[in-house]
């Protein structure tokens, strides 16, 4: 059986950091390889908020599969084909934003697994298993066991949850958004505020009594970046192609005009 390792939950089953590139500008496939290159571990196709259209994002998972780099697309809502649709071309994984109760959890999980364990639509020829001919069954078995089901976590009613959430049969990864957090908790923009503190030791642990993986958006200071991965976590969004371009360009031209001063 042919099928496309999920490089990402690897290293997550290792007990490794898995190190993702938010995606926002790039619209090429050429952006799998430079990732992969530079030594990131998978893809965060952002289809909420960006102008990243279904076809853009699928030709970069599809690209994605082809290096080893995993492909992680964020949905824009709820609806069950916006996951459909980018698992059947190509995805490895999804992220669902704004995931408040056990109940929508475990209906994400339903619509992104195949049967027995959920509901997913089988659509045909997939290229997890580089399109390989096989039975069905063994087909949904295989992709059910390299798909990552992502559930973000983004409001205080989202952290009071996050035991129950963890409980979910099919969800692998409890993500924080942390900006978004913030924001609801009526402190903007401020991660190392103790309630923010609280929450990821909160969701840290229920992702260890229930098996899942713990992880971190919305940080990227290296100060708070080392608190939250030395709690645990470990499944990090590390920045994004437009915070990287703008950083290095803007250190580039600085040192560029720098060789003659005015």
């Amino acid at each position: 059986m042919t099928i496309v390792v999920n490089h990402a939950r690897r290293q997550l089953e290792a007990g490794r950091l898995a190190v993702g590139l938010g995606l926002r500008q790039a619209r090429t496939v050429d952006i799998a390889q430079l990732a992969r290159t530079a030594g990131f571990d998978w893809l965060f196709i952002d289809c909420e908020h960006s102008s990243l259209d279904v076809d853009t994002a699928a030709q970069i998972s599809a690209a994605s599969l082809a290096v080893g780099i995993t492909p992680v697309v964020r949905v824009p809502g709820y609806e069950h084909y916006h996951a459909s649709r980018m698992l059947d071309n190509g995805a490895q994984g999804v992220v669902v934003p704004h995931v408040d109760t056990a109940e929508h959890a475990h209906r994400i999980a339903q619509y992104c697994r195949f049967p027995p364990i959920g509901h997913r639509s089988m659509g045909g020829g997939l290229q997890q298993v580089g399109f390989a001919p096989m039975p069905v069954g063994e087909m949904s078995q295989a992709v059910n066991r390299e798909t990552l089901v992502v559930v973000m976590l983004e409001s205080p009613q989202a952290i009071e949850n996050c035991e129950a959430i963890a409980a979910v049969p099919g969800v692998d990864v409890l993500l924080i958004g942390t900006t978004d957090l913030s924001f609801e908790m009526g402190i903007p923009g401020q991660i190392e505020d103790a309630r923010i503190e609280d929450a990821y030791r909160r969701v840290i642990a229920a992702c260890r009594r229930h098996g899942k993986y713990p992880g971190m958006g919305g940080v990227y200071t290296p100060g708070p970046m080392q608190r939250y991965i030395d709690m645990g976590a470990r499944f990090i969004i590390s920045g994004s192609d437009f915070s990287l371009l703008l950083q290095a360009g803007t250190a580039r031209a600085a040192l560029v005009r720098g060789f003659l001063p005015d």
